[in-house]
């Protein structure tokens, strides 16, 4: 198993797995693209899954109805939520979120919150 840290993104635009796969593939990490939280959920990378960046819009299950069952499942998988849509950050911080992004996301600030959940993972600081 790679010890380099997968990072999933879940987003139903194809266009943005690739974008947001493609940057963190070229910072050094392993990444994975999910076209829903199902699909996500379903796979067998999850447990191998050391930050999650999610949509908040989604067909089907919504990336905070993914974050909010990936909670009280009990999994500590960091989360980055991105959206395009305002007035979805409120929710998704109190629900506590690594960071919360609006699109169209600026690089550095992806990198800086990746970075960001895998120094709580690794310290095993989950909120």
């Amino acid at each position: 198993m790679s010890r380099t840290p997968l990072i999933a993104i879940v987003d139903d635009d194809a266009l943005v797995c690739e974008a947001i796969q493609g940057l963190v593939e070229a910072s050094g990490f392993a990444a994975e693209a999910f076209s829903s939280a199902e699909e996500f959920l379903q796979s067998e990378r999850l447990n191998e899954t050391a930050c999650l960046i999610t949509d908040v819009q989604l067909p089907g299950m919504s990336g905070l109805q993914l974050q909010n069952h990936l909670g009280v499942s009990g999994s500590h998988i960091p989360i980055i939520v991105i959206t395009a849509f305002p007035g979805d950050d409120r929710q998704a911080l109190a629900a506590e979120a690594i960071c919360f992004l609006r699109k169209p996301v600026v690089k550095e600030d992806l990198l800086t919150c990746i970075h960001l959940a895998l120094d709580q993972r690794h310290s095993g600081d989950f909120r």
